[in-house]
């Protein structure tokens, strides 16, 4: 699973050198390849997503990997394919919390420091903010109200994107 802390730090961290990320408790071989994709990522962007594809085929269950397909489209700038990565990751994820597909009938409740739920939270605020890219200032106005109630606390950080909402208006 991804970890993150209580204080809203991102689900995956840091871990030794910038060329190594903990990606939390996956098997080897897709730590590996999420691994090798993030140093490909700097020289060329299609054999990382190559890599975190390959990944994904191998362990359509390990949520890190929609994480890397996500944020490389954002950042790409290829943000219809970060709204796939994102949706797939948060079906996932909800699945996986035993929560219903529609994040929408999603209910407050404890709020742990890793896991598939906080996973679940995290990538409705990456969704929010891919629909802030893609112009749709509504769509992500109803995901920051929804995460204002099953996360009161801000810990996964989606305060900054309603700031961001906030700002474009």
């Amino acid at each position: 699973m991804s970890r993150g802390n209580a204080a809203g730090q991102p689900l995956i961290e840091l871990r030794f050198s910038p060329d190594t990320i903990n990606f939390g408790d996956l098997p080897e071989e897709i730590d590996a390849l999420l691994q090798q994709g993030v140093v490909a990522y700097r020289k060329d962007r299609a054999a990382a997503e190559a890599l975190f594809r390959k990944a994904l085929d191998a362990a359509p269950q390990a949520l890190p990997v929609y994480f890397c397909l996500y944020k490389i489209h954002t950042y790409q700038g290829n943000l219809d394919e970060a709204l796939s990565a994102a949706r797939r990751g948060l079906e996932e994820a909800a699945r996986q919390a035993g929560w219903r597909s529609d994040w929408r009938a999603w209910t407050p409740g404890p709020l742990a420091a890793d896991g598939a739920a906080r996973f679940a939270l995290y990538t409705l605020k990456a969704l929010a903010f891919i629909h802030l890219r893609r112009e749709e200032p509504d769509a992500a106005a109803e995901m920051l109200r929804a995460l204002r109630v099953l996360d009161p606390s801000g810990a996964v950080g989606w305060p900054v994107v309603a700031e961001l909402a906030e700002g474009l208006r």
